[in-house]
């Protein structure tokens, strides 16, 4: 069975941007199972419902669930894989002699749900995740940059960490937005005027980077590109 198993940060980044209806269409096209872990629920739902300001967002993600849009993935063996992921992560960089604390248990037990599941790919929308196994050497001059040090990689806990991750794939919640995009699905968006196409697209686009998605303007343009 076809999967994706998704990150807390891209479903908060597609209810922000009021589209995350489009997971429905989504999944019937992908006749697949869309699936979060049980911490990622939590930050979704439960975290959510005890704060005023995030509990209306928190109770429409909840739908989702209750129609099984979303399901909870869990086993021991994800649990287990998912600490082991988060300590090598998390002793992969250092900085003045001290390991950087880089992701959090949400995240990596996301990407041993992925993992384990042999999932179609895992959609994710923070960078550090996927810069750890995608662009290492890239996220090592970023957080020199950040944190004005010389930054040190400790080699063999990262190769570890991508040798477990294996040719994993990421996707990003404005992956997801730009395939609605192409199906059609949010043409009711389109304004009646010369380049509607344009404008509904850049829209979208921006919206998703402003409300949470991690995409350079570059990509942006390079996406646009794609559609003259």
């Amino acid at each position: 069975m076809r999967s994706l198993v998704f990150d807390t940060g891209s479903i908060i980044s597609l209810t922000l941007n009021n589209v995350v209806w489009i997971l429905d269409p989504l999944k019937e096209r992908f006749k697949g199972n869309f699936y979060v872990t049980p911490e990622a629920k939590k930050e979704l739902i439960e975290r959510p419902l005890t704060m005023r300001r995030f509990e209306f967002e928190a109770l429409q993600t909840m739908t989702y669930f209750k129609k099984n849009t979303l399901e909870v993935l869990s086993n021991k063996e994800i649990e287990d894989m998912s600490y082991r992921l988060l300590d090598l992560a998390n002793h992969s960089y250092r900085s003045n002699g001290n390991y950087l604390t880089l992701v959090h248990k949400a995240d990596m037990e996301g990407l041993a749900a992925a993992i384990i599941q042999k999932a179609d790919a895992y959609v994710v929308d923070e960078r550090t995740t996927r810069w750890l196994i995608e662009k290492p050497n890239s996220l090592r001059k970023m957080l020199s940059s950040r944190l004005n040090s010389r930054i040190e990689i400790d080699r063999k806990n990262l190769d570890e960490f991508r040798e477990l991750a294996g040719n994993i794939r990421f996707l990003r919640s404005i992956e997801l937005v730009y395939i609605a995009y192409k199906l059609n699905m949010l043409d009711s968006f389109k304004p009646d005027m010369p380049n509607g196409d344009k404008i509904l697209l850049d829209g979208l686009l921006w919206g998703m980077k402003l409300k949470g998605c991690a995409i350079s303007k570059d990509e942006i343009k390079a996406i646009e590109h794609l559609e003259k």
